[in-house]
């Protein structure tokens, strides 16, 4: 089973600053970007950050983001939880409940065993997911992300898990390209109060100056924050 890459790391994630800049377009008052017909809300984001600043506070030494990055890197999952749900519609994916926890589990296991042999004790699926720049109470979402990845992979690879290098990579270039398609279908834009979309780096939102981490009073006027990837 594949293992989203991100989460097999322990450290945390620091975005890197390569930005692709589009055209002009409102983003909708009141949201912190719009991904297909769906607003992430201001609210929204705010709370998932307010629940992941808190995680960070229980992991001094350990896992070390800044409030920049922590509300770049809550929004930048928000947005990929949709682009995999735009990825299950295409490709005709349904998984249950059962399906995204067993994921999971897979999940926190390899991660798990990656910090250990990094000396890192006392590991939770709560320290893993805030390393990686994820509020705990998106864990349902984040077993539903990798469970649908992982159907797509048997799907590219005649509806049997790679069991070679090479397969692995073809199926992971179907992925990759499955997901651009989405995306791109997707028209997301990100309100740069927030930072921009880099579809570069998994759609990591990446800084742009200055950058907030909590809304005081009207939302700017926005324009999208990327180019529809070229896929």
């Amino acid at each position: 089973m594949a293992v989203l890459s991100s989460l097999i790391k322990v450290s945390a994630l620091v975005l890197g600053a390569g930005l692709v800049v589009a055209g002009c377009s409102p983003v909708k008052l009141g949201a912190a970007a719009v991904v297909g017909n769906q607003r992430i809300t201001v609210a929204t984001l705010n709370t998932d950050v307010t629940n992941l600043s808190r995680q960070v506070k229980l992991y001094p030494g350990t896992v070390q983001l800044t409030p920049a990055q922590e509300t770049q890197q809550t929004l930048a999952w928000l947005i990929r939880f949709q682009i995999n749900e735009q990825l299950a519609k295409q490709a005709g994916i349904t998984v249950s409940t059962a399906q995204g926890e067993a994921a999971l589990n897979e999940i926190f296991k390899s991660a798990a065993a990656n910090a250990q042999a990094q000396g890192i004790k006392n590991v939770t699926i709560n320290l893993i997911l805030t390393a990686n720049g994820i509020p705990a109470n998106l864990r349902t979402e984040v077993g539903r992300y990798q469970a649908i990845t992982d159907q797509f992979e048997l799907q590219a690879n005649g509806g049997k898990p790679p069991t070679t290098q090479d397969q692995a990579n073809a199926a992971n270039d179907k992925l990759s390209k499955a997901m651009c398609l989405a995306a791109k279908q997707l028209k997301i834009e990100v309100n740069p109060q927030y930072g921009r979309l880099d579809y570069s780096q998994q759609f990591a939102v990446v800084a742009v100056t200055p950058t907030v981490t909590r809304t005081e009073g009207p939302a700017p006027t926005a324009s999208p924050s990327g180019l529809t990837p070229a896929c």
